[in-house]
């Protein structure tokens, strides 16, 4: 399949680039503020503009004044990485500030790559606002396409002219199939409803080829985006030492010995208290967000501070999501001597005293140590996420388990357990069919978690055990 052409959305700080993505791409994957400055890595999307897919990379604002700061100088190299691997370059510019000094510079930086520039004006959410547009031919980019991001006005024309120029025979494909299916319509046609579903098995086949989806989550500064960074061998997350660099959940496509992933860095996840700008809020809440959206989480520590009470919020959290679960001790280099790691393995063993299950293992992101184990584990876990386990194995597991320790009575009762199944995968989850539910004590549940565990292994994933009524057939319905 050939590859997708690639559209760069770049300007100066606070002209609508996220949004104008967020747009383009479906949903919200760009955090939108009105404070500069918060775009800092480059994300990517995809649009499908009538069966033309084309994909969209964001990229952080381009000021000479903030490059001259560390933040500044890493967001510059991100969005000048992302202008020169597109194939065309979308400027945006805001349209009621009007014509810039550094509109007019970035006009000739991209006008010098020799690729196609488009020349979006943005803000321009009414035609009355259409005079505007005007002192933004000065730029000499041809044609200023004068939209509204939020609003959407203006897009499909802005997009037809990007595919006609990046993909001219999807194009013209694309106008023709549409010509036909106008003169092939039939109001007369087959009933929606005579098609048949996909089969589950396909659908089962499509979920195993799908890239595996993989968050980083942790406290701030625990090494997440140089993490993601060693795993992609390129500076695609921007890194610093204050914390909070990274606000935007960054997902980024990676492949290796076959196996494609997603790879989510997030935000440093702080305790509620000690959140205060709305900015840090918003990014907390989506990097929380990306845990529902993952299918394994890897949950950054900083080992030369070991695991906090913090960590442990995050991974109970980690564990109610039902997510698959690897504990990463990063920084463990700088951990010396064997008294400071025997302390650090205690630490860590106390802190994640109710995560029995979840794979611990140390890695260091700057010097690369360990990490090609994290992918293992990674996949390891993945697998023991969906595992399954047949009706009748379980089965004749769970007579052994009864009979060596039987539930306890309930009032003096028998409880009574006619049978087990496994409802669902991602996370295991597995139905005791009981003649009094409430009966059985959920220590009792926990013991059958384990032994599940002891017999299949399910290392690195959640188990559920859910609680269900048996009637007694003998009993008359009332």
């Amino acid at each position: 399949m050939s590859q997708l052409p690639l559209i760069a959305i770049v300007g100066r700080p606070n002209v609508g680039k996220s949004t104008l993505f967020n747009r383009l791409v479906g949903g919200r994957p760009a955090l939108v503020h009105d404070t500069p400055g918060l775009t800092r890595d480059r994300r990517y999307g995809e649009c499908d503009y009538f069966g033309i897919k084309m994909k969209i990379v964001d990229t952080g604002g381009l000021d000479p004044e903030a490059a001259r700061e560390v933040i500044g100088a890493g967001i510059h190299r991100q969005a000048l990485r992302a202008i020169g691997e597109a194939d065309a370059l979308l400027l945006v510019v805001d349209g009621r500030v009007g014509l810039t000094a550094i509109d007019h510079d970035l006009a000739n930086q991209l006008r010098a790559t020799g690729k196609p520039v488009f020349l979006a004006v943005n803000k321009i959410d009414h035609e009355v606002r259409e005079d505007l547009v005007h002192e933004f031919h000065a730029v000499g980019l041809g044609q200023p396409w004068s939209i509204s991001a939020a609003h959407g006005r203006g897009i499909d024309a802005l997009l037809e002219a990007i595919a006609n120029t990046v993909a001219p025979k999807a194009a013209k494909a694309a106008a023709d199939a549409a010509d036909e299916d106008a003169d092939d319509f039939d109001p007369l046609m087959d009933d929606p409803d005579d098609f048949d579903e996909p089969e589950a098995a396909d659908q089962a086949a499509e979920d195993e080829a799908r890239p595996l989806r993989v968050a980083f989550v942790g406290r701030p500064n625990a090494g997440k985006s140089s993490l993601t960074n060693r795993l992609l061998g390129e500076e695609r997350s921007l890194v610093h030492d204050v914390a909070g660099t990274t606000t935007d959940p960054v997902d980024t496509p990676f492949s290796i010995g076959g196996r494609d992933y997603i790879l989510i860095d997030t935000a440093g996840i702080r305790r509620k208290a000690r959140i205060e700008e709305e900015i840090e809020k918003i990014a907390v809440s989506m990097a929380i967000g990306q845990v529902d959206r993952a299918d394994v989480v890897v949950l950054v520590i900083d080992a030369q501070l070991g695991p906090a009470e913090q960590d442990a919020r995050i991974a109970g959290m980690i564990e109610e999501s039902g997510r698959a679960l690897v504990i990463a001790l990063n920084k463990s280099d700088l951990v010396v001597g064997e008294s400071a790691k025997a302390a650090l393995r205690e630490l860590t063993k106390d802190t994640f005293h109710f995560l029995a299950w979840a794979p611990v293992t140390a890695l260091s992101a700057q010097r690369g140590d360990g990490v090609d184990r994290l992918l293992d584990l990674v996949d390891q876990v993945a697998k023991e996420h969906k595992k399954r386990i047949p009706t009748a194995q379980l089965n004749r597991f769970f007579a052994e388990v009864i009979e060596e320790m039987p539930p306890p009575l309930h009032h003096g009762r028998a409880v009574r357990i006619n049978y087990i199944t496994q409802a669902r995968a991602r996370p295991p989850t597995f139905v005791l069919w009981v003649n009094t539910p409430e009966g059985l004590a959920p220590s009792y549940k926990r013991f059958i978690a384990n032994r599940l565990r002891e017999r299949y292994g399910f290392r690195g994933t959640p188990i559920r055990i859910a609680v269900k009524a048996k009637k007694d057939r003998h009993k008359p319905d009332e």
